[in-house]
């Protein structure tokens, strides 16, 4: 059994003792494996903001490399509540990027998971305005800077 199935598996029983009745489907790359749950009742899955799916996301990950030491991180997500989240979380900092351009002036994001970071870091990695970067330290939580990028030639 792979990774994705005995993730899988640790979902479905994890959910059917919550009371829920759902269809997993195992994403198709094995070295990020990823569960995606289909519900009737989403939002109990979800819960307020994405902490309930945040909480059965850490879980199933802690349960699975008990089972199998090693296991890479497995995402979960219910009814594209994930994707949606990140299309919002990064429409707001692309405007606050536009305003970095417009000011020129560097703005100091709120604390982010590295999830997060990943996001906006990918997101400015190749932007011809902006640039990105976080301290180095060993801090879970981090804040990422956006400053307007230097034009060759510049002083």
């Amino acid at each position: 059994m792979n990774v994705a199935q005995s993730a899988r598996e640790i979902l479905e029983i994890m959910l059917r003792h919550l009371g829920h009745t759902v269809t997993i489907e195992l994403g198709d790359d094995p070295e990020h494996p990823f569960l995606h749950i289909r519900s009737s009742d989403p939002a109990a899955i979800c819960g307020k903001k994405g902490e309930r799916l945040n909480d059965i996301q850490h879980l199933v990950n802690k349960i699975l490399r008990q089972k199998l030491p090693g296991a890479p991180r497995v995402r979960v997500d219910v009814e594209h509540f994930r994707d949606k989240q990140s299309d919002d979380f990064l429409g707001e900092i692309k405007k606050i990027a536009a305003e970095v351009v417009k000011s020129g002036q560097p703005v100091k994001l709120a604390p982010m998971n590295s999830y997060e970071r990943r996001l906006v870091h990918n997101l400015f990695l190749e932007d011809p305005d902006i640039r990105s970067w976080s301290p180095d330290d060993a801090g879970r939580m981090k804040r990422i800077t956006l400053a307007p990028r230097r034009k060759t030639g510049d002083g």
